[in-house]
């Protein structure tokens, strides 16, 4: 009976470590009345409303000091090596370490899932993705080029202990969907601080009118990053007095990753056009994208009349592709998710504790609520009281 109770208790000792998040209801953007720009989301609004597109986390948070995690984007159903998509990178500051870049860079093509992780963690999921596109595909693979963007969780995560494993990629991999997407303290976001409140991840989409294509975009962020906090222009971070350079103390160092998808038929090139303007939405939120960030944008399309097939016949492919001038409406589509999206990562993100008894406080809602309302800021679909 005695060890029966050692157990038990044991077991609450450790289960309450586990959860150090509190349990204050924490809403998205638009259910609190911020709208962002002039385009309409998707059913999710999330990166999830792009055909084929999915997510998944794998949450890691042991005893007083581990808070960190993974958080994948897979961009189709099929054998992302033998099929691969279209993609871009760009680097809008590149204090940071972005695996795969460089072939993505030189050939335009996606081939492994897109992972997110914490700095010191790359090399651990970069080999978790090649061992995974190894299973997956068979054959007799010579090259892997796996996909790993990261931002640095050391603050509220014991980051030298490098905890995260092959079981853990492979558990987000395979708890990847399509749908709602978790949002906030989960996954690669658990142990991210965003404009000196918790950070985390966010997602939002657009969608063009038909006469103009209906194409869809969609967003996703980790965020871990400083400036001066502006909501649809409104500035809450003077206000609530929490922002960078204020008394020449506060630092806005630090990183974000943004993933774009989109079922728009483009080229690389254009992609990359597409990335550069995710950019434009970061700036919006009030980051100065400093010397010591790392932000960086990965964009894909998933529409599959403008894949070029793998093959061994040199004969010319026949592909489809938007022009140019189709892209303007796109860019708008990006600039708008991307700002929603780093809104929603804060909005969602709870107060959490972590390595050393470090404490991060979620952004005051209702603090946030009366400020926005004093600029005259929000647009109510319906009224909405905090609950």
């Amino acid at each position: 009976m005695r060890i029966l109770f050692l157990l038990i208790l044991f077991q609450q000792i450790f289960t309450s470590n586990m959860i150090p998040q509190e349990t204050e209801k924490r809403f998205r953007a638009r259910e609190l009345g911020i709208v962002v720009g002039i385009l309409p989301t998707v059913k999710y609004n999330a990166i999830t409303d792009v055909k084929g597109v999915k997510v998944g986390h794998k949450t890691i948070i042991m005893g007083d000091s581990i808070r960190t995690g993974v958080t994948v984007i897979i961009p189709h159903e099929g054998d992302i090596f033998k099929d691969k998509v279209p993609c871009a990178f760009y680097a809008g500051n590149a204090f940071g370490k972005f695996a795969g870049s460089t072939q993505i860079e030189e050939l335009g093509e996606l081939e492994t899932p897109i992972a997110l992780t914490n700095t010191l963690a790359v090399p651990k999921v970069a080999d978790a993705l090649i061992q995974y596109t190894l299973e997956k595909s068979g054959g007799e693979i010579r090259s892997v080029n796996p996909v790993v963007g990261e931002t640095n969780d050391g603050h509220l995560n014991k980051i030298q202990d490098r905890v995260i494993t092959y079981q853990d990629v492979l558990d987000a991999i395979n708890s990847a969907s399509s749908g709602e997407v978790e949002e906030g303290s989960v996954g690669a976001g658990t142990g991210t601080i965003a404009f000196g409140w918790k950070g985390g991840i966010g997602t939002a989409s657009r969608v063009l009118p038909k006469n103009l294509g209906g194409w869809t975009v969609g967003v996703l962020v980790q965020t871990n990053f400083g400036g001066i906090l502006t909501i649809n222009g409104a500035p809450v971070g003077l206000e609530l007095g929490k922002y960078y350079l204020k008394d020449e103390l506060e630092k806005a160092d630090g990183s974000i990753i943004i993933v774009v998808a989109t079922d728009a038929p483009l080229m690389p090139h254009q992609l990359k056009r597409l990335a550069k303007r995710a950019m434009l939405g970061l700036a919006r939120t009030g980051s100065p994208s400093t010397n010591g960030s790392g932000d960086y944008v990965i964009a894909f399309s998933t529409n599959p009349n403008c894949r070029v097939k793998s093959t061994d016949d040199y004969r010319p492919q026949t592909i489809e592709v938007l022009p140019n001038p189709a892209l303007s409406p796109l860019f708008q589509a990006v600039v708008e998710a991307t700002e929603e999206a780093i809104y929603n990562s804060l909005l969602k993100a709870k107060t959490m504790t972590g390595y050393k008894g470090r404490k991060v406080e979620a952004i005051p809602i209702d603090k946030v609520m009366e400020i926005l309302k004093k600029y005259n800021v929000l647009n109510y679909d319906k009224k909405f009281k905090l609950r």
